[in-house]
């Protein structure tokens, strides 16, 4: 296993443990607000204390400006953390004592803290990319086994619906199915409708390549004796057929996540998506749109950075398997 993979499979790891421990890991419930501090800065966390090593702490964060959000650290009121510890939330990795709360990567602008967020919204945005990409590449390599092994007219019929669902323009089309639905939906059916609507744009592309393998491979002498020996169809589909095209499957499914993972982003960005008080990393970057918060509040880019290390590590690791292939 070379470096490329290791850092890659390191970094996706480290994202889905986060998004499932999100409970234990997550100092705050995704939806507490904390309204007279609104954008309140990344908290500082302090080792040394008059010149010498001591448990971590952290101060407590006053606003100096409310019109522009200005903080300082308050010196005289210092507040420990505890860690592995059970708080009023629930039993948590990491806390802080009364009257300090802890904000590791800042607040938004009901006061919210963005890290407890970002992990909460990671399953929202990690789920929409392994769901849909398994739904996908499920019934693409139903659909385009079933299109090569026959042949004929099925191949026909399948191919022209393949190029019909190809030539439609992917993201108008999000946009308009998810019109179709009702806006009082709750968040978990969002989530369904969104992995429905990426898996029936998402197949059809898979279904002509797998179509395009099985072509050659059932000409394969395996699959000739096979046949000899009297095995059903969907058996040699199964068992001889598809699992030659799992390498390319596997290959393809790590580079097709991102664009799952975006397409989740994008509707939820426009308010198309998982809905407040849910967080998805889609609908917490819908505050940056206005410029003068990214410049004044650029923590609130966090979850840009989230998506960008989630593409970059499912985007190495399918060309790493490229290349190892």
């Amino acid at each position: 296993m070379n470096g490329g993979i290791k850092f890659a499979l390191t970094l996706i790891a480290l994202l889905f443990i986060s998004a499932l421990f999100a409970d234990f890991i997550a100092p705050y419930p995704y939806d507490l607000q904390n309204r007279q501090k609104p954008y309140h800065p990344p908290t500082r966390i302090h080792f040394f204390k008059d010149g010498g090593l001591t448990f971590p702490y952290i101060n407590l964060y006053e606003i100096k400006d409310p019109l522009f959000k200005v903080y300082e650290e308050n010196t005289e009121v210092s507040c420990r953390l505890r860690f592995f510890s059970r708080t009023e939330f629930g039993f948590k990795l990491i806390s802080a004592e009364k009257p300090c709360r802890l904000y590791l990567l800042g607040g938004d602008k009901l006061g919210r803290d963005v890290f407890s967020r970002l992990l909460y919204g990671a399953r929202y945005s990690l789920g929409v990319g392994i769901i849909g990409t398994l739904v996908t590449f499920f019934i693409g390599a139903i659909v385009g086994g079933i299109s090569g092994y026959f042949g004929g007219k099925v191949d026909t019929l399948i191919m022209r619906l393949v190029e019909i669902l190809m030539s439609i323009p992917t993201f108008y089309l999000l946009l308009s199915l998810r019109a179709v639905f009702p806006l009082e939906m709750t968040s978990g059916q969002i989530f369904l409708m969104i992995v429905f609507i990426l898996s029936l744009l998402g197949w059809a592309g898979l279904a002509r390549v797998v179509r395009g393998m099985v072509l050659s491979i059932r000409e394969r002498e395996f699959v000739l004796a096979a046949k000899t020996y009297g095995a059903g169809t969907f058996r040699i589909l199964r068992k001889h057929i598809l699992p030659n095209t799992y390498y390319y499957l596997i290959v393809s499914a790590t580079l097709s996540i991102p664009a799952y993972i975006l397409g989740e982003a994008a509707l939820s960005l426009l308010g198309l998506g998982i809905q407040e008080p849910q967080p998805s990393w889609g609908n917490m970057l819908s505050e940056v749109r206005n410029v003068n918060v990214l410049s004044s509040f650029p923590w609130m880019l966090s979850p840009g950075v989230c998506i960008f290390l989630t593409i970059l590590a499912f985007n190495i690791l399918g060309d790493n398997l490229l290349k190892k292939k």
